[in-house]
């Protein structure tokens, strides 16, 4: 496990985005008024934030996720999930009475590839709490993933003045990214993610270090993982797996990586590739929880 002195467990702030998640997998998805059966189903807590803060508690860190969900009854399923995982819950929306951002997933059981469809951060707006300076000192690290973006700016910016090691998760570009750089420390971002000027990992990965971030990578699913940093630079492979569900990889990345990285000396490199070794893993089953409950 990974840990601080006088073996205390890592302490992880994730700050951004929690939805409910309706995940069936089907043979195929269907086209305009067309009806399929699915084959299973699974309802969690999903969004990238939420995803990351549960593997780095199921891998023995200790996770505290400041997002909003509310009190609907469809919220307290999503809270529910992340408790039974160990997951702190901070809700900064906790008297809204609105249903939660419902993502609904189709998984094609021959490939393992998703449709999503949601409303993602649409239904908050979520501001800084009065205590945030106490729960950005009381962990290790922040990790970002770009939703919420007021409360994400004033956290990174004070975790930076406390000292703590910021990661963001860049699934997207989205408004206000651009001032969220200075404050990160790392940047892991999928292939989607493209910087105004950009369209290739390499032009990623120059735009985030000419902004500050001093390491970043770029995940491409089954392809090598692209890095760079003021270690080097060079590609890290996914170890190959029979996918059966996708569904949360790349979140999954973020929290291994969060845990293998830690407050300590690992160096970038190999906590990119303990972290995709993880997140292959979980494309073996079904859901996004399965793979955890198994051990």
């Amino acid at each position: 496990m990974a840990g601080r002195a006088g073996g205390k467990s890592t302490e992880g702030l994730f700050v951004g985005l929690c939805t409910l998640d309706v995940i069936q997998l089907v043979d195929r998805v269907p086209d305009a008024d067309e009806k399929v059966r699915a084959r299973d189903q699974v309802v969690a807590a999903g969004g990238p934030a939420a995803n990351a803060a549960a593997v780095f508690s199921h891998l023995g860190a200790r996770a505290t996720l400041l997002t909003g969900i509310g009190g609907h009854p469809l919220a307290r399923a999503a809270k529910a999930d992340l408790g039974e995982l160990g997951v702190v819950v901070e809700d900064l929306a906790a008297g809204a009475v609105e249903p939660p951002a419902v993502s609904s997933v189709l998984v094609t059981a021959a490939s393992g590839r998703r449709a999503v469809a949601s409303t993602n951060a649409l239904g908050h707006r979520l501001r800084p709490p009065d205590g945030l300076d106490a729960l950005v000192a009381a962990c290790d690290l922040v990790e970002l993933d770009g939703h919420h973006m007021e409360l994400a700016l004033a956290t990174a910016r004070a975790a930076r003045a406390a000292g703590r090691r910021t990661l963001l998760d860049g699934g997207s570009w989205k408004t206000g990214t651009e001032s969220l750089l200075p404050s990160v420390d790392v940047a892991l971002c999928s292939a989607d993610f493209h910087p105004p000027g950009t369209a290739t990992p390499a032009e990623t990965l120059e735009y985030l270090h000419d902004h500050g971030v001093a390491r970043a990578a770029v995940s491409r699913g089954a392809d090598p993982v692209v890095w760079s940093g003021p270690d080097g630079k060079g590609t890290i492979g996914v170890p190959p797996v029979s996918a059966v569900d996708t569904v949360g990889a790349g979140d999954f990345l973020h929290g291994a990586f969060a845990y293998y990285w830690g407050p300590g000396d690992r160096p970038f490199a190999v906590a990119l590739a303990r972290a995709a070794e993880v997140a292959s893993r979980s494309c073996a089953s079904f859901g996004t929880r399965a793979w955890m409950r198994r051990g």
